[in-house]
């Protein structure tokens, strides 16, 4: 496989001797001994494999507490959510920041410019579990704090996140070759994990009961893949729209070209045949009011990292394409044939591919109108792949009428849209229910849009 002329050399492992903590101040408790009052015993837990970590123990770990005292940082998290989501709030517990060796450093959260760093709560009325989430798109380690965060700590779950080891739009800068900063993500959420069930076992006396995954997006990716690759990690996890890689396709590099090269028609004249192209590529025509937004904003950006992450030889020596490039210029990232392009780049996606085999139970949620990862090309796919693998059983998908990729979306087309940010909450419930009683969910089914009604603080999974 040629290399990457824009990576620096490959990343260190993550297998660096033990944390440098901010004080120590002795071995961790045994199992099963007692941790009354505040925060007890935290300065004594050690995250492994960690090159830093920072415990601080607060009144509440929630985002009305941990944005005010720098704890978490709102733009890792800003526009995920619809402007009227509540959350808990007013949950105490102790917080552990820090990183694990890695060699780049597009990560500037706590000043340190450091990749692979993580938060881990420890909330002081724990539930026995564990959640662990990656996150969005190319964010940072705060960015589910207040869709994931904020609810699982009122429910008394420990949780913990990672920005996956390499962050923002120039993320295919780092790994050696092509493919490998997306893989970095999937050996980070497992590396977390492990330290995370480690971490709780030396907080509380005794490891989590039940460990959960969970994200959105490239989070939901994540998820997917860890209960294909680590089943024996997790008791479950819920699919918060994940990204699909193939390496025969459907992926990203599929779906977003055609419309990157028949949006400017559309938009300049209303060309129906435009129209029809973007609509072929899986954008279905009621999502029309999101085009012209995603095109500015997530259509082209995505296409250009991507690709340059899985197939940098496209563009020759210019580093991620050219911006809103008209069809016709070389290189031009609306003129990209997956199809047509050197076994190297398949060989690259395979290296991040889906096979739907996954080992534990699992709930994927997708919006119908999803306008970046067209549902038709993703978790239809997704679910089939499932089926085929004879895994259907572990699996429930809800496809979600008026749900679109980016929840924040809602509060601009609160007539077309629905946030699906209720629905994942219960999704969680329903599937703590399946993995701790046997109370299999219902089966799988598209959930109207409702004409009326809370739809930012509700979602029923049966209608």
């Amino acid at each position: 496989m040629p290399s990457n002329p824009h990576r620096p050399a490959r990343l260190l492992g993550a297998t660096a001797a033990a944390a440098v903590a901010v004080s120590l101040l002795g071995p961790a408790p045994a199992a099963g001994a007692a941790t009354p009052g505040p925060c007890a015993g935290l300065q004594r837990v050690v995250v492994p494999g960690a090159e830093k970590q920072v415990s601080a123990c607060l009144d509440d770990l929630t985002t009305a507490g941990t944005v005010a005292s720098g704890h978490s940082v709102a733009a890792d998290f800003a526009g995920l959510t619809p402007a009227g989501a509540t959350n808990p709030t007013g949950v105490p517990g102790g917080q552990i920041d820090g990183y694990f060796p890695d060699t780049s450093t597009s990560n500037a959260n706590n000043g340190w410019n450091h990749d692979s760093q993580f938060v881990i709560r420890l909330p002081e009325r724990w539930n026995g579990g564990l959640v662990v989430a990656g996150t969005p798109g190319v964010r940072r380690q705060y960015a589910n704090d207040f869709a994931i965060s904020d609810w699982v700590l009122a429910q008394g779950y420990a949780y913990a996140a990672t920005d996956k080891g390499n962050t923002g739009a120039a993320f295919y800068q780092d790994g050696a070759e092509p493919g490998d900063a997306i893989a970095e993500w999937n050996r980070r959420v497992t590396q977390l994990t492990r330290a995370a069930k480690a971490v709780t076992a030396q907080r509380y006396g005794r490891a989590p009961r039940r460990t959960y995954a969970a994200g959105i997006s490239n989070g939901g990716y994540l998820v997917r893949w860890q209960l294909e690759n680590h089943p024996e990690l997790y008791s479950g996890g819920v699919d918060w729209e994940g990204t699909l890689w193939r390496a025969e396709g459907p992926n990203l590099l599929t779906s977003l070209p055609a419309t990157l090269r028949a949006y400017p028609r559309y938009a300049a004249t209303g060309d129906p045949a435009a129209k029809e192209a973007i609509i072929a590529a899986g954008f279905p025509a009621a999502s029309e009011p999101l085009w012209d937004y995603h095109y500015k904003v997530y259509w082209d950006l995505t296409q250009r990292i991507y690709r340059e992450e899985l197939d940098p030889g496209y563009d020759g020596a210019t580093e991620a394409g050219t911006p809103f490039c008209a069809s016709g210029t070389p290189g031009c990232d609306a003129d990209y044939d997956y199809a047509s392009r050197p076994r190297a780049v398949r060989e690259a996606v395979r290296k991040i591919a889906l096979t739907g085999r996954i080992g534990k139970p699992m709930i994927t949620l997708h919006g119908t109108l999803d306008t970046l990862l067209p549902i038709g090309q993703d978790s239809d796919v997704y679910e089939r792949l499932i089926r085929g693998q004879g895994r259907d059983r572990l699996h429930r998908y809800y496809r979600l009428e008026g749900g679109t990729h980016v929840d924040g979306l809602y509060d601009a087309h609160p007539g077309l849209l629905r946030p699906i940010l209720p629905c994942f909450r219960s999704a969680f419930t329903a599937l703590e229910s399946w993995t701790t009683g046997g109370h299999a969910p219902p089966a799988d089914r598209t959930l109207p849009r409702p004409a009326s009604g809370d739809l930012v603080g509700t979602c029923s999974l049966t209608s």
